[in-house]
């Protein structure tokens, strides 16, 4: 299972999940998905939400074993 710290980090840049979605050209219930780990964002998208959270791709993605 993967998690996210995507939903903590929007927050801290005080953005809606419609925001980051635009900023990433994606669906707000892609966001939505994202957060809860119920869809797995192609490489481009995992990148694209990174950068717009200035973080790094591992630390906005927490695999479970």
């Amino acid at each position: 299972m993967m998690r996210t710290k995507i939903k903590e980090l929007r927050a801290r840049h005080n953005l809606t999940q419609e925001d980051l979605a635009k900023k990433v050209g994606v669906r707000r219930e892609t966001i939505l998905y994202m957060e809860k780990g119920k869809y797995n964002p192609s490489l481009n998208l995992a990148h694209d939400v990174a950068k717009v959270l200035k973080t790094t791709i591992d630390d906005l993605f927490l695999f479970d074993d």
